[in-house]
């Protein structure tokens, strides 16, 4: 049996990648952070919101 893909699941994955992702950005330490921040946020807010881990 197949499940179905649950699409807050996928952008809560994607977000924690680009999260990871800015931590590794050449960019400022400030902007490093304030970017994974969001990324994170971002990334609860859709784990909260569709059930996904």
């Amino acid at each position: 049996m197949k499940h179905a893909l649950n699409p807050s699941k996928i952008r809560a994955a994607a977000h924690r990648a680009m999260a990871l992702a800015a931590l590794h950005a050449n960019s400022s330490l400030s902007t490093r952070i304030a970017r994974y921040n969001l990324h994170m946020a971002k990334a609860r807010s859709l784990a909260t919101k569709g059930g996904a881990l």
